[in-house]
């Protein structure tokens, strides 16, 4: 474990109960003591001002914290100015991304991809920042295909970013295989491994679809046999994502990002395991 770099994903959350429940997932979650803690930024920057708030909030608590920024409806300027609040703060750890379109939103903005948001960071910037990029083992699922969002993930790593975070998975071969084309493609950066514990099968359904990730038809049986049977859903969940999680150490991945989605339970008990 000592070797591997482990961190966990937040959401701004939008009301005074979420921040405050938050605030104790939080505390769980800082006794694993993650590398750093990441917070998400919403689509055309809808929570810009919540990714701040809840940065520093994380930075006053004595934890490294990473803003996620999109490009989608930015513009040079407005970019320019998150990243003079970010300097001014001292935050030197971002992950940058092109991030989701809005609902009826056009592709508008200045930068289309993000591997123009990462040459603009580092022409502004320098080396300031440690830049973090996604990566999709089972591909994006707006690319056209494998071999251009391969491309794709080349160019974000030649603008200048420092590692990637892959999208969730539950095919470990998937990443081994897109980790090994980026290495024939020239990328020698870290490739963390995207983790999203199971458990709630419905929650879980509907994200991947978004995103395009594959939830392999054994598990999706498994998932719905067991009806609302919550308990039997997370304890599947956690036998068959910890099982993956050792496999992908074992198998070379630098580290795991937790995608916790604001809760500790799962995260904490697949990292237990892993000690």
């Amino acid at each position: 474990m000592k070797t591997h770099n482990f961190s966990i994903e937040f959401f701004p959350p939008k009301t005074a109960e979420g921040i405050e429940k938050l605030r104790v997932t939080r505390a769980k979650l800082a006794e694993l003591k993650p590398k750093y803690f990441s917070v998400t930024f919403g689509a055309g920057g809808t929570t810009q001002q919540g990714t701040l708030d809840t940065v520093m909030e994380i930075r006053r608590e004595g934890h490294d914290a990473a803003p996620h920024l999109s490009c989608v409806g930015g513009t040079h300027e407005s970019i320019r100015a998150i990243l003079s609040e970010f300097k001014a703060n001292d935050i030197h750890r971002l992950v940058a991304l092109r991030g989701d379109l809005p609902s009826g939103y056009g592709m508008g903005g200045e930068f289309r991809y993000a591997n123009e948001l990462i040459e603009f960071i580092r022409a502004e910037t320098g080396d300031w920042f440690h830049i973090e990029v996604a990566a999709y083992p089972e591909m994006h699922p707006q690319a056209r295909s494998p071999q251009d969002d391969l491309n794709s993930f080349v160019r974000k790593m030649q603008a200048g970013a420092n590692a990637a975070i892959t999208q969730y998975f539950y095919n470990a071969d998937a990443y081994f295989r897109f980790v090994e084309e980026a290495r024939k493609a020239g990328v020698t950066a870290p490739i963390v491994a995207g983790i999203m514990p199971i458990t709630n099968s419905t929650q879980l359904q509907r994200f991947s679809e978004m995103c395009g990730a594959e939830i392999p038809r054994w598990i999706r049986l498994k998932l719905a046999s067991y009806g609302d049977d919550t308990a039997s859903i997370k304890a599947f969940g956690l036998d068959v994502v910890t099982s993956m999680c050792e496999r992908l150490l074992a198998g070379g991945a630098p580290g795991l990002h937790f995608y916790s989605l604001n809760q500790a339970a799962a995260t904490t008990a697949i990292w237990q395991r892993l000690v």
